[in-house]
């Protein structure tokens, strides 16, 4: 029951964010850029586990936590606050919901402008997945 209040009001914050302003964005090779000279930067991937699991693959070193889960998740990710965080899904849908969030819950969040499909467009290397 308290599973479902929590991603309730998660969902409800998301939409309520989404219509109020966009969190900032960061290209794929701002994003690949970033990760290579900072190496505090973390990127978390929000989507499902078979997404992650599944033929897109993963951003190397990526974390995950999906999106509906972000507020059970926050003691964990707590420790992250100060970092840069890269958030990335599919498209990017999901993860600029996600970045609205986590920005208002303190964390410095960037959306991955594409989410995973620009990433591979730009033939960036992904862990798993099919080539």
């Amino acid at each position: 029951m308290a599973f479902i209040a929590g991603t309730l009001v998660v969902l409800g914050v998301l939409i309520v964010l989404q219509f109020l302003k966009s969190p900032p964005v960061i290209s794929v090779h701002a994003a690949r850029d970033l990760i290579a000279r900072d190496p505090t930067a973390v990127l978390l991937d929000v989507r499902t586990e078979e997404e992650f699991r599944g033929p897109l693959g993963h951003l190397p070193a990526a974390i995950r936590v999906p999106v509906d889960s972000l507020a059970q998740a926050l003691d964990r990710l707590d420790s992250l606050k100060g970092r840069t965080l890269v958030v990335y899904c599919r498209s990017g849908r999901r993860s600029m919901n996600a970045t609205a969030f986590l920005r208002e819950m303190g964390f410095n969040a960037l959306n991955l402008e594409g989410g995973i499909l620009s990433w591979r467009t730009s033939q960036y290397p992904v862990e798993g997945g099919t080539p």
